[in-house]
């Protein structure tokens, strides 16, 4: 856990700082600034557009009884998405577009139900239903 945590808070900084420098060295400072302005905008503008849909599919699927597990999910990826577009850098926002695509997505969410699933049968998450 220790590592996890080490890698977000130093390593993906050293790494965004990096790659900042590098793209900043090519197209210069005041382009670089534009592009990182310009994606955190994108990628909120599509989180919010797929937010939306997603919102609109688990309102309907809950209307028609079905259970919404799936859309709870996207929901969760989608707005982890929307916050890393909106920490400045490269490398984060591929991430965020990562979990926009909706194949990529999926991908993300059955990693995530394993995940949890083993989670689950390993005690480390109670499930109480009242």
């Amino acid at each position: 856990m220790l590592w996890k945590i080490f890698a977000a808070f130093v390593i993906l900084p050293i790494a965004e700082i990096y790659v900042l420098i590098q793209i900043g060295s090519h197209i210069g400072a005041l382009w670089k600034i534009f592009l990182v302005i310009i994606t955190a905008f994108v990628g909120a503008f599509l989180a919010k557009m797929q937010g939306a849909q997603t919102m609109f599919r688990l309102r309907m699927n809950v209307q028609q009884g079905i259970p919404p597990t799936h859309d709870i999910l996207d929901a969760f990826l989608i707005f982890a998405a929307g916050i890393v577009f909106l920490t400045p850098g490269f490398i984060t926002d591929l991430a965020g577009l990562f979990l926009l695509i909706p194949q990529t997505r999926r991908i993300v969410r059955m990693w995530l139900i394993k995940k949890i699933d083993r989670w689950m049968r390993g005690g480390n998450v109670h499930v109480i239903r009242r």
